[in-house]
């Protein structure tokens, strides 16, 4: 044996399972720190080649940015790494020796390695895998927002400006600008404009969540009540259940709160109870995080046993739900809200204004048990000093002048007709919807056998148009046959005429690129799945 190879075999025999380096007794468990879920295979010829080596050096280098690897977490043994990863164990060896002379991780003797305990600052760009820049959910927002008035983008997560009330927030500026009571100039209370909390709490209580305005804190947007949730409820490291699909944001927030994520896969009733009953069981989550309504991207609608059914699991297992409620506005037809069932004694309920009366409108709110408030509000004065009092003003004179509910009963009837024009345009064109949603404005829709929507997604860019690949929504990637469309962006022809383009080439070998195909970048998910 080369002196490499019998160095590998000698580190391997001294760290295989059952040794000082075993994954089992490890503090902390390599695979539930990552991501959850299983190990894949990596299939390469080249074994010992310096492109294998950088590869896992490279994701190593990512996860303990992204503080998937915690200072002091125990990597796997050589010989576990180079099985699971089909890779040699001098291939390993020679990647862990390199990232200790770097110091990103230490060697102890006869104990393995371990991450060192001083990393660098974490870093968003490497929370998701680097190949995956180009269509990951960062990818996707950044394509959305920049790309100029001239793009179709089907996939973003917003109403088209000639949708909103546009007249109605301009005559209420208007009422504020001439109200001279501190609304243009002034800080709200710690809890928010105490009329516009009222209203809220009468307006939750028509789709049967009680809370009290005093149980109910305003924040800038839903995604900031999410943040200060999480730097509530949860520590790095602990583990948070997401549905598979959900929002990719959720991803996003929870990586940068250090959170071990486990995803449990979608059904058109909510979560699936048996892969969630499993998740409880083997991975004991702090949270939940999961829509209410019209589901993020899915367009289910939870039932009333799925909804029984899970907060017997969670009130059994001290589980804390947030129920994420942005879209509660869209419902044509009451539909259940775990908030409503539990009486907010487990359940967190949220909501927003940035879907369906403006963005630059930045009004959220939370609703909780009032022994969580006070710290809550404590945590929203010590990041932003409360919320801001004048989107909280614009909000509360659109929603008592009556124009508001006027504003919704058209939208609705809107968004119907999108939905059933959308859905019969793209059916003749092969993608088809994985269900018809009752209310809301996205489909969850399957491409044609064969096609990738990341390699579609890059594609129609080139055309100016945006998509929403099903993988950044999938927590385990296993949506690459998927893509989330907003029908309330899908009123320009020229869309189905590029998506007919761009299919019609693949389905005749003049877009190969379409394809799914087994390459470096199949042959790096594979290394990362074994990470």
């Amino acid at each position: 044996m080369t002196p490499d190879r019998d160095e590998g075999k000698h580190l391997a025999d001294t760290l295989a399972p059952g040794g000082p380096m075993s994954d089992r007794d490890s503090p902390v468990s390599f695979r539930e720190t990552v991501l959850g879920h299983g190990a894949t295979r990596l299939t390469d010829k080249a074994r010992t080649d310096g492109t294998l080596v950088a590869q896992v050096m490279g994701d190593i280098h990512r996860r303990i940015a992204s503080r998937a690897l915690p200072p002091g977490a125990r990597l796997p043994s050589i010989r576990r790494l180079a099985e699971t990863a089909c890779v040699s164990k001098s291939t390993v060896v020679d990647a862990y020796e390199r990232l200790a002379s770097e110091g990103a991780i230490t060697s102890r003797r006869g104990s393995g390695f371990f991450v060192a305990r001083q990393p660098a600052p974490l870093s968003l760009a490497d929370v998701t895998p680097r190949l995956d820049r180009e269509i990951d959910p960062f990818w996707v927002s950044r394509q959305a927002l920049e790309s100029g008035d001239q793009a179709l983008k089907p996939g973003c997560g917003w109403l088209p400006p000639d949708w909103l009330p546009e007249d109605e927030l301009r005559r209420a500026l208007r009422t504020l600008a001439r109200a001279g009571d501190g609304a243009l100039d002034g800080y709200g209370t710690p809890l928010g404009l105490p009329a516009l909390r009222q209203l809220l709490a009468a307006r939750m209580a028509e789709r049967g969540v009680h809370a009290a305005p005093d149980q109910i804190m305003l924040t800038e947007s839903g995604t900031q009540a999410i943040d200060l949730l999480c730097r509530l409820l949860i520590a790095p490291g602990d583990t948070v259940l997401v549905d598979d699909p959900c929002y990719f944001n959720f991803h996003a927030l929870l990586r940068a709160h250090r959170a071990n994520i486990v995803s449990v896969p979608m059904t058109p009733e909510g979560p699936d109870m048996v892969a969630f009953a499993a998740a409880l069981e083997q991975h004991r989550p702090r949270l939940y995080i999961t829509n209410a309504g019209s589901h993020n991207p899915t367009g289910a609608t939870l039932s009333l046993a799925v909804a029984h059914r899970l907060l017997k699991l969670v009130d059994a297992h001290d589980l804390t739900i947030i129920e994420d409620d942005i879209f509660a506005d869209f419902d044509s037809e009451p539909s259940p809200r775990l908030a409503a069932l539990d009486g907010l004694e487990r359940v967190i309920h949220i909501g927003s204004f940035s879907k369906t009366l403006s963005a630059a409108v930045r009004c959220g709110y939370v609703a909780i048990r009032r022994d969580w408030l006070d710290r809550l509000v404590d945590l929203s004065l010590a990041t932003a000093f409360g919320a801001g009092r004048l989107s909280s003003e614009l909000v509360l004179r659109v929603i008592r002048d009556g124009s508001y509910r006027r504003h919704l009963t058209g939208l609705r009837t809107r968004l119907a007709m999108a939905r059933r024009e959308t859905i019969g345009r793209l059916g003749e064109i092969g993608i088809t919807p994985w269900l018809e949603p009752r209310a809301g404005m996205f489909l969850w829709c399957a491409l044609p056998a064969g096609i990738d929507a990341a390699e579609l997604a890059r594609a129609a860019l080139a055309e100016q148009v945006v998509l929403a690949p099903g993988d950044v929504f999938s927590l385990s990637r296993s949506a690459g046959g998927f893509m989330r469309v907003n029908v309330a962006q899908c009123g320009d022809p020229r869309l189905f005429t590029v998506l007919r383009t761009l299919l019609s080439g693949a389905g005749h070998g003049t877009a190969a690129p379409l394809c799914r195909y087994e390459g470096l970048a199949e042959r790096e998910n594979r290394l990362r799945a074994a990470l």
